[in-house]
């Protein structure tokens, strides 16, 4: 089921950027991977997927999408269902319904109503007891939620779904519409809260449900239960229809329109990155005088250029780099671990302005003994580099007056400023008190820091990934607190020459004090030594386990995808 959802949502997106319909052959072969896929069998194949997916619909020969049913029905033709539902909790995946509301209005006035309690097999929790009233007791022997959506369903018929905050309640109700058809609930839907924002605007500073039945006094009051509050939000409905007819709006669709949120300016770009290919790679923002606004890196290319134009507003100078984007640019690389490495090097030679993380040398310090105290320097010494400057004059002050053993090892001073810090509070002599609090925080954090750079100093292995060539594998040398070298190990006797040269230049790295500049791809290979992708294998600096590692990785590469698929299957 999981599949075929995912095969739809891939198909929209071919639909949209083709910009019209697609013929079935390409679809299918774009869907399936398949090389050839004549008529007869790419309809077989696209069928089901298209035919239980109402954003979809046949165009002849090709596939398109579909107009949304019933959006062109006059708003005093139509018939809305008001639905609301109470859960177990916040998230479709982990939690259940446990009631569902729902009332029908006609001609703009309330009809018929429905009511259901729901068994949702687990315990409703003393939160979600307190808000609701409901009790376990109650709900046990009552309708099985799929039993109740179906329920609600046949009630609904072929009525405009409404509701108050209606992802939501689609959300819950959508994952059990698939349990029982394999698709997504069908139909325009339209939100009361989006329709409020947009026509009282102005008017009221909330839109929150008990705030909308106040400010149009509603009859029912909203109180946490599924039926008086679809009551509440079908009243509140009838008074925004009669406010939306002001302002022109004729149909359901115009009504859906004037619900929905205000498409973000930069949606429009969407189409830049069209054509983005699902694979590990870094990318560049350009404006139209070609200068880099922001460099960015992901796993899946695709999905990460297209949620900058489908997600919420991003932080305020990526947005500011979407508003000024003429051009995206992309470089496929072979896993994520080599794209992380691109994009901290063009990082530090292009420096672009909507990057949040500089990664410049002068900002990076490092503690030197200047008679009996601590400072901060930028000339390189055993103590760092490190990346806060206030912080590390912080743990520099906590180190006033400390011994020589205590300045070659900070950790050493932590028992001594504890008791210290115990002994002012008993004094209450909060002040001092605080400011050495904040100064052994900011130790404590020092010490992890310089630990974690001395594991990662002592680190001797070889890194390897995928290469973006098919079949090369991409060796990373680490030796020395530092990447010694990268190489790409062809198939075959030649990826024996590039592993013998990569050993060579480990060789030639001495144990020295970590340049700055060598820091961020230091703690990034810690990072993916921590939590190592499937993708990733990490041998010793030996030619043989790399090259054996190297030679097995392809078999394990082209496993992935299937493993994925059959975890999504089940």
């Amino acid at each position: 089921m999981q599949l075929r959802l995912d095969s739809a949502d891939r198909l929209v997106e071919l639909v949209e950027e083709r910009r019209g319909p697609v013929y079935a052959e390409e679809a299918a072969r774009r869907l399936f991977a398949l090389r050839h896929a004549p008529l007869g069998l790419a309809r077989s194949l696209l069928d089901e997927v298209i035919g239980e997916d109402a954003r979809l619909a046949w165009c002849g020969d090709a596939v398109g999408l579909a107009e949304p049913p019933g959006a062109d029905l006059l708003l005093e033709d139509a018939a809305f269902v008001v639905v609301d539902l109470e859960t177990t909790g916040l998230r479709p995946g982990s939690s259940h319904i446990c009631e569902i509301g729902a009332v029908r209005v006609r001609e703009f006035e309330l009809e018929e109503e429905f009511e259901l309690l729901v068994d949702p097999g687990v315990p409703l929790g003393p939160a979600i007891s307190a808000l609701t009233g409901l009790r376990d007791a109650e709900l046990r022997g009552q309708a099985h939620p799929t039993i109740g959506v179906r329920r609600f369903l046949e009630f609904a018929g072929d009525g405009v779904l409404v509701a108050h905050n209606a992802r939501f309640d689609l959300a819950f109700l959508d994952r059990e519409t698939e349990r029982l058809t394999g698709a997504r609930l069908a139909g325009p839907v339209v939100d009361t809260v989006g329709l409020a924002r947009r026509l009282l605007a102005g008017r009221t500073p909330r839109a929150g449900l008990a705030s909308l039945s106040q400010f149009f006094g509603t009859a029912a009051r909203p109180c946490h239960r599924a039926l008086p509050d679809a009551q509440a939000t079908a009243e509140i409905l009838v008074q925004l229809i009669g406010l939306a007819q002001e302002r022109g709006a004729r149909t359901v669709a115009d009504l859906v329109e004037l619900a929905a949120p205000r498409v973000r300016k930069v949606y429009a770009k969407r189409t830049l990155a069209f054509g983005a290919p699902p694979s590990p790679g870094v990318y560049l923002f350009r404006d139209r005088h070609d200068q880099v606004l922001y460099v960015g890196r992901a796993r899946d290319l695709r999905a990460r250029l297209r949620s900058y134009f489908r997600s919420e507003r991003q932080r305020p100078a990526v947005e500011a780099a979407l508003s000024a984007l003429d051009r995206i640019e992309w470089r496929v690389m072979g896993s994520e671990l080599e794209a992380s490495l691109e994009e901290l090097r063009l990082l530090r030679e292009l420096r672009p302005p909507a990057n949040a993380r500089n990664t410049r040398a002068d900002r990076y310090v490092y503690l030197r003994r200047r008679g009996d105290k601590l400072v901060c320097s930028q000339t390189p010494a055993e103590l760092g580099p490190l990346r806060s400057r206030s912080r590390a004059r912080l743990a520099c002050r906590a180190l006033d007056g400390a011994s020589r053993e205590e300045l070659e090892r900070p950790e050493l001073a932590l028992p001594r400023l504890n008791q210290r810090l115990h002994h002012l509070a008993e004094c209450r002599r909060y002040e001092d008190a605080a400011r050495l609090r904040d100064r052994i925080a900011a130790l404590e954090q020092l010490v992890r820091q310089l630990t974690r750079l001395e594991r990662l100093r002592t680190t001797r292995c070889c890194l390897i990934v995928p290469a973006a060539e098919p079949g090369f594998a991409r060796a990373i040398f680490v030796a020395g607190g530092r990447i010694a070298d990268q190489r790409n190990l062809p198939p075959g006797g030649g990826a024996r020459l590039e592993v013998e040269a990569g050993l060579a230049a480990t060789d030639l790295v001495a144990q020295s004090h970590l340049p700055a500049e060598e820091l961020d791809a230091l703690l990034l290979v810690g990072r993916f030594l921590r939590r190592p992708p499937p993708e990733l294998r990490v041998a010793p600096l030996e030619a043989e386990s790399i090259l054996r590692l190297a030679a097995d990785l392809p078999a394990v590469v082209a496993a992935a995808p299937r493993a994925r698929h059959r975890a999504r299957a089940a």
